[in-house]
């Protein structure tokens, strides 16, 4: 049954330099605004690409496919230079006001340093996306601008009209965040490895792996006052608590405000680690007094709840749940 298009306020650009740790957000979208749609890294299904324009239609947006978002060269969605032109495209584009990454896979790394944000910084916009996506969710942040780290055009064709994760990125880029005061706080499970406590400070993070590749690098995520949280797909348990050790001997752990520790899928127990992945995980952060979250709903599974990269949150650790709240006044 055909549903109206919900009529949204467009939200004016506000001043959010204090509370957002100096990261820009670029503006909530309104009825009519051009969102386009980006293969950065590896290729996709020509399917999903149509799926998500149709979800993104169904929202009153105008979707536009690059150029080259359906091609494709071996395992990527075009070569190097066909994927950063639409990709720099995009960025330029004044008439825009979101770019939606089709997928992730792998690719984005060989984009990061080529990347010119000029006409960027004059009209800025959400990118949105995850997992491979994560090297330009870091780009972006290096620029000083907020992102979405959220489902993509898979999850937009798949999922029904009514699906959580989908709605909940309508609302934040119709300037609908999760907050207390209106009920739409972030909730997950208790988990009995948890920290209890409460933390404020800038959510940034993604898919470990990929972050991981950019440590020491323009485009490593700054650990002082961060919430970080962290997700991956595929990777042996043994290789995830080597990177987290990383994390720790670089001196990153120590730093952190608070720390969510989302969905590691499709990966084998392995006798190098010898124990639970959440266990190792646990034992390895004991040593650290702030709160930490196991098993947030954020990564490669159907609830990928979308996190705005550079917003200021509050998380809450308690024996009876966690909420992740985020703060706009």
């Amino acid at each position: 049954m055909h549903r109206s298009v919900p009529k949204y306020v467009h939200l004016p650009q506000i001043d959010i330099s204090n509370r957002m740790n100096s990261l820009q957000f670029p503006p909530f979208l309104k009825e009519g605004d051009r969102v386009v749609i980006v293969s950065p890294s590896s290729k996709i299904d020509k399917s999903f690409l149509k799926g998500a324009a149709r979800r993104l239609k169904s929202w009153g947006l105008v979707p536009v496919k690059a150029r080259h978002a359906a091609s494709s060269h071996g395992t990527y969605a075009g070569s190097v230079e066909h994927r950063l032109a639409d990709l720099q495209a995009a960025l330029d584009d004044d008439g825009a006001r979101a770019i939606l990454c089709s997928r992730g896979g792998y690719g984005a790394v060989h984009l990061v340093d080529k990347l010119d944000f000029t006409r960027f910084r004059q009209s800025p916009k959400w990118l949105i996306g995850f997992s491979d996506i994560t090297a330009l969710h870091n780009v972006v942040q290096h620029e000083g601008f907020a992102s979405l780290h959220a489902p993509m055009a898979r999850h937009l064709t798949v999922e029904p009209e009514d699906d959580p994760c989908s709605l909940r990125l309508r609302d934040i880029l119709f300037g609908r965040l999760p907050q207390e005061d209106n009920g739409t706080a972030y909730t997950c499970a208790p988990h009995k490895l948890n920290h209890t406590g409460t933390c404020q400070g800038t959510l940034r993070g993604g898919n470990l792996s990929v972050f991981y590749g950019l440590r020491g690098t323009p485009y490593d995520i700054p650990p002082q006052d961060t919430i970080l949280f962290i997700e991956d797909v595929g990777e042996r348990p043994h290789a995830v608590e080597r990177m987290m050790y990383n994390l720790k001997l670089g001196g990153v752990l120590e730093r952190l405000s608070g720390l969510i520790v989302g969905q590691f899928t499709e990966y084998e127990e392995d006798k190098e680690l010898g124990r639970e992945l959440y266990g190792a995980l646990a034992q390895l952060l004991a040593e650290y007094d702030y709160p930490v979250c196991f098993g947030f709903p954020v990564g490669h599974t159907t609830i990928n709840l979308p996190l705005v990269n550079g917003a200021q949150v509050q998380l809450s650790v308690a024996k009876k749940g966690v909420e992740l709240n985020f703060i706009t006044k």
